[in-house]
Formats: C-alpha cells, structure tokens, sequence
C-alpha cells in the first residue's frame, strides 16, 4: 500500500481559501477544511496551532487573490484609478463572501481613513497618481481616499444585497467622484 499523500499547509491554506470564497468565513473550521482534503483534521490542526492562525493565514492569501483581482491590466493614467475602481467594484459583486471576510472582519480595527494610505500597494498608487495628475502627494491622497470610500460603499452594497450589477452606472458615479474630487482640488488651488 503506497504511503498517503503528506497534506502540506499550502494545501490547508488553499482549501481554505476555497470554502471561504465559496460558503464565506463561517464556514471556516478545521472540520470543513479537512473535508475538503480528504483528511481528518490532524494534519490542520497540526500545520496550525490555532483557527485564528489559519484565519491569518487565509486572510493573506485572500488579500493577495483581491489585489491581482484589482489591479488595471491596461490603463494608463486617470484610466487606471478609475479601472482600479471599478474592479474594486466588481469584486465586491462577484466575490461577495470573500469581500465580506477582507473587509467586514474588524482587520482595520482601530485605524483611520489615512491610514489606508500607509499599505504596501496604497502608497506606490497614490504616488502614481499624484505623478499622473502633476500635484502634491497631499492632494492625491484627498483624491484617491474620497474616490476609494465611493468604490468601497459601492462594492459593499453589492456584495451584501441581492442587488442588480450595473458596470455602466457604476462607472458613471466613478466618473463623477473622481473627476468631482479633481475639480474640488483645482478649486482649493485657486483659492
């Protein structure tokens, strides 16, 4: 008889991963995982020491997974916030149970809005806008966290409610979030 297959914490975290986005963080236990492996739960609950270990765990990996998701693929300049809102956006429509574990989960207990601006992706995007739109660091972080609430409220609304997905409204209100935070910009210049 050929020795089983040794179950690897990348496998637990994948598994993971799985039921999250498919049934959301509810489902998430040591039993659940373990079936879907094909396993008892020794080797999970081995490889983690606790849930909330394999919480954090899957919690990156769901992070990761979002911020491929998000990322513009090919746009360029005011383009690409506004893609990146969009996708942003989306995600909160097509993978609701996901959006509810990164964002409806306490993780930013604590914190204030600027410190959005403070994470590993968050700075080099304000500093390519601010590049983009030829103004201070300051004023793009005005931008970027007033544009970002609007695409947050936005993809919470879908990813919590049975609601209608509309990519050409939601674009429109994008549209005029941004371009509308532009022009407040503009104003407190001239002023």
């Amino acid at each position: 008889m050929p020795p089983k297959a040794k179950v690897t914490r990348d496998m637990i975290v994948d598994a993971a991963f799985d039921l999250v986005r498919a049934e959301g963080q509810g489902a998430l236990n040591a039993r659940a995982v373990a079936r879907r492996l094909g396993c008892s739960t020794q080797p999970v609950l081995y490889a983690f020491a606790t849930m909330e270990e394999l919480k954090a765990a899957v919690y990156a990996r769901a992070d990761d997974f979002h911020t491929a998701y998000i990322l513009p693929k090919d746009a360029a300049g005011d383009a690409a916030l506004l893609a990146l809102g969009l996708n942003y956006v989306r995600f909160g429509h097509e993978e609701r149970h996901l959006f509810r574990f990164l964002f409806e989960s306490n993780q930013f207990g604590g914190m204030d809005m600027k410190s959005l601006l403070r994470g590993p992706g968050t700075d080099a995007l304000v500093n390519i806008l601010a590049e983009g739109l030829g103004c201070e660091t300051k004023a793009a972080e005005k931008v970027f966290l007033t544009f970002f609430a609007v695409a947050h409220g936005l993809a919470s609304l879908l990813a919590n409610n049975a609601m209608a997905y509309d990519e050409t409204e939601c674009t429109e209100m994008l549209e005029t979030v941004f371009y509308g935070a532009l022009a407040s910009l503009k104003g407190d210049a001239d002023a």
